[in-house]
């Protein structure tokens, strides 16, 4: 049976209408995107095959191109969720721009999810912020090798003079999916707040975004 032939409030476009997005699973969620499904399977049948191919949104999200195409994901579907995802990371960046970041820590990891999505390599951003704590500037500052960023202290100290910057997040991936730092990590975090403690710009975290979650340093006392 297709799905317009279910009852009304079955079908996931007509209940997220009645009762609301967050009463859809993901699955559905990923039906009402991709619209129809393809042939032997409608959309929800194929959303429910997809996320457990590639085991959550963020991997599909996230994925290669022709893998995704493969597994019945065409360009223009692929093309969509992407840019569902940066319609999200660009609100979740408003959010931050309007208030200070230390009142909303997970609106600040779900942003770095977002804007590490899917990347294979580690990449280094750090944000910018003023004397409020809010947000003036994200930038993605460094990208190495799949285990391994460089950072170089000097280029950070001119951004931070670039944007007037008070207090900084920094934040790095770690595309093998485990969001546990290191003792290099660590020990970078303090040099990094050590330099910048010499011209009174405060470092305020240091996250590391996995494939599945976000660990901030200053939560665990490692900052």
């Amino acid at each position: 049976m297709a799905i317009k032939d279910w009852p009304a409030h079955e079908r996931p476009r007509e209940k997220l209408l009645l009762s609301g997005a967050g009463t859809l699973t993901d699955a559905e969620l990923l039906a009402v995107l991709l619209g129809t499904g393809v042939r032997g399977r409608d959309a929800l049948s194929l959303a429910r095959d997809l996320l457990g191919r590639f085991g959550s949104i963020s991997n599909l999200i996230g994925a290669h191109t022709g893998h995704a195409a493969a597994n019945g994901l065409g360009p223009a579907r692929q093309a969509l969720l992407r840019a569902s995802a940066e319609l999200v990371r660009r609100a979740l960046a408003e959010r931050l721009r309007e208030r200070e970041v230390l009142g909303s820590p997970q609106a600040v990891k779900d942003y770095l999810r977002l804007t590490m999505l899917g990347r294979e390599r580690e990449c280094f951003v750090v944000l910018f912020l003023d004397a409020q704590n809010r947000v003036i500037a994200s930038e993605e500052l460094f990208s190495g090798t799949l285990t391994q960023t460089p950072v170089f202290p000097r280029e950070i100290v001119r951004r931070c003079l670039v944007h007037n910057a008070a207090a900084l997040i920094f934040a790095h991936n770690h595309p093998s999916g485990v969001a546990e730092p290191s003792r290099a990590d660590e020990q970078l975090t303090r040099s990094l707040k050590a330099t910048l403690a010499n011209l009174d710009i405060r470092v305020l975290d240091h996250i590391i975004v996995g494939a599945e979650a976000a660990t901030s340093l200053a939560e665990r006392g490692l900052l």
